[in-house]
């Protein structure tokens, strides 16, 4: 192509398109659409996303960026497109350019995309070159996120440099017209990784195909598979299978949580959960998340896998031509949990996990494309007819949230449990992949890597590092390391403001930000907390009454001493001498005498507002769990009862004055429980007045703050039947109620709201004197 000198009639234009377009296939989509108009020009990745000139007749050229924008491939995102009209220089055709190195990053890395039916339709082809290849791709599918190096997104800067095409693969990745062009995971049989299954020795038992076969019928077999996909290793045993499920339990030290299930197919899964339409098109979408369905009597058979209490089955799909493969053998579902030990980062090596995970798996059905970062399988489920992200990994990060304001380079290093790290720059906020809860040396070395890794993928050179109040967290200790002045951020604040940068508010708002624990800025531990943002500041309008923690962090195992604290509250001595309520007969006799002295004297029992203990104290009086084998079990198994009853009661729960804010103060629907529970009542009912009754609580309380934006967020708010329940309440009584989406409601959200409070600054202001008022 030539450009010579200007010519009539015509005009120039340059686009730049900022936004999730590169390893979509836009720059070949650009191409077809000028050719298609009769446009002349290049077009060309940059750091900042996808540029290109079109040359030629007027109309068609002014017409140009709307079409893109209208025709634009449906996995693509555009947050901006700038036009500059320029004159003609006489372009005589239209050609896709090398990729333009120059300029700071912005462009947006795009996450790992699950197998598009196409490239399906291919492994499945006896005729196709690909046939049970592993390794398809093409530009609307595939890894990304887990093999991308740098911007712009090219084969050099990916994981896949060391493959080098065949005459094939080289013609489709140079070809325009295929969807092939510049996949730059392109591989073929004939050029790329390949599998192998290996034994804890690591000695190699097949290779290729048979390696899925063999891999395939150990499972069938009742054997345990580490299998390594996309973002890395799986842990993988037959569902079905009580003995196999059984085993990995017992070697992975995970007695009663849940797990996922990995389903060979769209039908396969039917029988087995309710699927609504919207739960379909997220099983069947490019993020191809683990979806919270309920479940049908069917899948009783998975009993082990999934207690039956539990109304909901994880349940995912194949992401990737080795999971389609290897799960077309197996025919049947598996249970696909994560590869790693318990509190450790997913094992992403070979070789790592033939360390780490040697004792866990029979055998490795291994790859060797290498994996450059973690992502482990993300969680969603349907709220109120939309999509809530639980945990925000594979297919999902490392997208931006887009935000009304400029925010400082910033980098924002979250919580202590259900880790995320955040960059923020420009008007964007990207989260990183979940990391888990830093407990361990591993997951604390992957929150290190991951903290140093986000902003360089990105070009952010952070000026202000942001991280939670609580000086011990591992999180805040390595923002010290940083930076002499890190920004704090207390916590619950944070989930308010991560939920104000999904909505894109500018306040005031009222936060109702419940969870398990949190530091507040009185040196106590929050949880229950109603917060107000307005006017470049910040304050606690009311909170749940208190209660304190006999032994502290030995209250969030066992649910029965947050039960005894609020028994002892309401009714003092007697908690000694009853024995008609299940959390008093769960002590023994020296055990109950000991914490009620504790209690009372404050020994070891910090003082809390915390929501979530406040759940778990509810579910031990119910007799429904007194300890615990994994975070919010009796939390959850609470909402569980309360799905099995349609009752409409609420309790009193009175607003009163505090002094300082309002207190919402639960001890008269704790003693109605009581009453009832002692009269007769069922437990689901019971389980279900409790969710009312914060519902209208919460309502109460911001009926008398008066702002109509209420958000609720933080971990309680993963409870489906209460944040129903809350938000139906709010819109009757006429407020403007927000909850998460896109980004988790639990900590997992924390370092979006670390990163926009970076940005607004908010000065914590005294609470106005309150006065009582009954809800």
């Amino acid at each position: 192509m030539t450009a010579s000198q200007p010519t009539g009639g015509r005009t120039r234009s340059r686009v730049m398109i900022h936004g999730a377009v590169q390893g979509v296939g836009f720059r070949p989509f650009v191409y077809r659409l000028a050719v298609e108009r009769g446009l002349f020009g290049w077009v060309t990745n940059s750091p900042q996303g996808v540029v290109m000139e079109v040359e030629g007749d007027r109309r068609a050229v002014i017409a140009f960026p709307r079409l893109l924008q209208q025709r634009k491939p449906a996995i693509a995102q555009i947050h901006s497109c700038e036009v500059l009209e320029l004159e003609p220089v006489g372009y005589s055709g239209f050609e896709i350019r090398q990729s333009d190195h120059a300029g700071a990053r912005t462009a947006v890395v795009m996450p790992d995309l699950a197998t598009c039916p196409d490239c399906l339709r291919e492994i499945g082809d006896p005729t196709n070159r690909r046939y049970r290849y592993p390794f398809t791709n093409c530009t609307n599918c595939g890894p990304r996120f887990t093999i991308i190096s740098a911007l712009p997104y090219d084969r050099p800067y990916t994981t896949m440099r060391r493959f080098d095409q065949c005459s094939a693969c080289r013609r489709e990745y140079d070809d325009p017209s295929d969807r092939r062009f510049h996949a730059q995971p392109n591989a073929c049989p004939v050029c790329g990784p390949h599998v192998e299954l290996r034994n804890r020795q690591r000695e190699t038992l097949a290779s290729r195909w048979d390696a899925i076969g063999q891999a395939a019928q150990m499972v069938r077999d009742g054997l345990i598979v580490a299998v390594k996909g996309l973002g890395g290793f799986h842990l993988m045993c037959d569902a079905s299978n009580g003995t196999a499920v059984a085993e990995l339990r017992r070697r992975k030290h995970r007695e009663e949580k849940p797990f996922a299930l990995l389903m060979p197919s769209l039908d396969a899964t039917r029988p087995y959960v309710h699927l609504s339409p919207d739960e379909t098109d997220i099983l069947r979408s490019t993020a191809s998340p683990i979806v919270l369905a309920e479940r049908t009597a069917a899948s009783l058979l998975f009993s082990d896998a999934v207690p039956n209490a539990n109304p909901y089955l994880g349940v995912m799909l194949p992401s990737n031509p080795l999971h389609h493969l290897f799960m077309g053998l197996v025919g049947r579902p598996v249970v696909a949990t994560s590869g790693n030990r318990s509190d450790e980062p997913i094992c992403i090596d070979e070789d790592e996990a033939a360390v780490r995970l040697g004792d866990l798996a029979d055998a490795f059905l291994v790859h060797d494309r290498p994996i450059l970062r973690h992502a482990d399988d993300s969680i969603v489920r349907i709220v109120l007819g939309r999509e809530q992200v639980l945990r925000r990994a594979r297919g999902y990060a490392p997208l931006p949230l887009m935000v009304g304001r400029e925010l400082p380079p910033t980098l924002a290093l979250g919580a202590h449990l259900k880790s995320t790290v955040a960059v923020a720059s420009g008007t964007r906020i990207i989260v990183g992949q979940h990391l888990g809860d830093l407990e361990t040396v591993e997951a604390r070395n992957a929150f290190e890597r991951s903290a140093r890794d986000l902003p360089g993928l990105h070009g952010v050179e952070p000026s202000i590092v942001a991280c939670d109040l609580h000086p011990d967290y591992v999180s805040s200790q390595f923002a010290r390391k940083l930076s002499p002045a890190p920004v704090t951020v207390q916590h619950h604040l944070a989930h308010v403001l991560a939920s104000m940068a999904e909505h894109d508010l500018e306040g005031p708002v009222l936060g109702v930000s419940w969870d398990g624990t949190g530091l507040g800025t009185d040196g106590t531990i929050w949880g229950g907390e109603f917060l107000v943002v307005e006017h470049g500041s910040w304050r606690r309008a009311a909170t749940l009454r208190s209660f304190r923690l006999p032994g502290g962090d030995a209250a969030i195992k066992e649910p029965r001493r947050s039960a005894l604290a609020v028994l002892t509250e309401i009714l003092g001595q007697d908690v000694l001498d009853r024995t008609d309520i299940a959390t008093l007969t769960a002590f023994t006799e020296a055990e109950r005498r000991s914490l009620v002295q504790m209690i009372r004297q404050g020994v070891r029992s910090p003082v809390t507002t915390s929501a979530g203990r406040l759940f778990d104290a509810v579910a031990s009086i119910l007799g429904i769990r007194q300890k615990v084998r994994h975070e919010g079990q009796a939390a959850m198994e609470l909402e569980w009862a309360a799905r099995g009853s349609d009752d409409t009661t609420a309790y009193d729960i009175p607003l009163r004055n505090s002094g300082q804010h309002y207190m919402l103060d639960w001890e008269p629907a704790v003693r109605c429980l009581l009453r009832d529970l002692a009269a007769g009542c069922s437990i689901p009912s019971l389980a279900r007045r409790f969710h009312s009754t914060l519902a209208e609580g919460i309502t109460a309380a911001a009926s008398t703050v008066g702002i109509p934006h209420v958000i609720v967020t933080g971990g309680c708010f993963q409870n489906g039947v209460l944040t129903t329940l809350t938000v139906e309440r709010l819109r009757r009584a006429g407020f403007r109620p927000f909850w998460h989406q896109r980004i988790p409601p639990n900590d997992g959200g924390i370092s979006a709201g670390q990163a926009y409070a970076a940005a607004l600054r908010l000065q914590p202001l005294e609470a106005t004197q309150a006065s009582e008022v009954s809800a």
